[in-house]
């Protein structure tokens, strides 16, 4: 899918807006660049270093207003000190993107603590620590949007996945509070819930249910659970996104939304 301005832009103008996005692979790589195609000068931060790179090296060559910073969003200070390099070389943050994630597999007697926990400081405490950071920037500026990146499997899960369903489900309430909390600022926090996409994640998924298989081959068969008979894109999330930042959302806030090809509309009986 091409992402220049020139094609999609006018989609959603988000001239003279900052976003910070936290995730530089799959859905957040794709919403970095989704909102710099649209007009937004963004500051893009992830551990993968590789990924970090990549994304880098695309955005300069596509001559998008991407910047990227590493950042581990479980640790405070590596937090402050990125959202602090957002605010001083954007003036302002006007968008927030949670999507950094790990999906760890196992049930809790087989997830171990140290697992379990990390799984919560990343997926559920980096969004606390940016949020808690973001907020008061964007009140200076007289509001923002924050979007959360969740999951169908906060809602109905598959087994093997207690900790990454936990922390997905526990960022639909975190969602909520914090839209409830800070509506008067004029702030709208919302989350997305996608089905199977196309990511280094649903790779990793992949290989774990479906070793057995080549990747593609998984792919396919998690597709066809999704009445669409298919796995969505990073794209198809980060035009959500795009729509979800954009003043044409004015009105939504505290909700999630489904990207996920009908795969919650019905019932697993056959």
């Amino acid at each position: 899918m091409e992402t220049g301005r020139s094609r999609i832009g006018a989609v959603n103008d988000f001239s003279g807006k900052a976003a910070l996005v936290a995730g530089t692979t799959g859905i957040g790589r794709a919403i970095a660049l989704r909102l710099a195609a649209g007009g937004a000068r963004v500051l893009a931060c992830g551990v993968d270093t590789t990924a970090n790179a990549d994304l880098h090296a695309h955005a300069a060559a596509q001559g998008l207003a991407i910047e990227v910073e590493f950042c581990d969003v479980s640790v405070p200070a590596s937090v402050e000190h990125v959202v602090h390099a957002a605010s001083e070389r954007m003036s302002r943050i006007d968008i927030l993107v949670n999507a950094a994630a790990i999906h760890p597999f196992g049930s809790v007697l087989e997830t171990d603590p140290e697992t379990w926990n990390r799984c919560m400081a990343i997926n559920v405490g980096g969004i606390y620590l940016l949020a808690r950071a973001v907020i008061p920037v964007m009140k200076q500026n007289g509001g923002g949007s924050i979007i959360n990146l969740a999951s169908v499997q906060g809602y109905a899960c598959q087994p093997g996945v207690a900790a990454y369903a936990t922390s997905k489900g526990a960022i639909h309430s975190l969602t909520r509070a914090l839209a409830l909390d800070h509506a008067a600022d004029g702030i709208r926090v919302n989350s997305i819930s996608p089905g199977s996409v196309r990511t280094p994640m649903l790779a990793n998924s992949a290989a774990h249910f479906a070793a057995d298989i080549p990747v593609e081959a998984a792919f396919a068969r998690f597709g066809a659970a999704h009445p669409l008979g298919r796995i969505g894109t990073p794209e198809e999330v980060a035009e959500l996104a795009a729509f979800l930042a954009s003043d044409k959302a004015a009105f939504c806030t505290g909700s999630d939304f489904l990207v996920d090809g009908g795969l919650l509309a019905g019932l697993g009986v056959r």
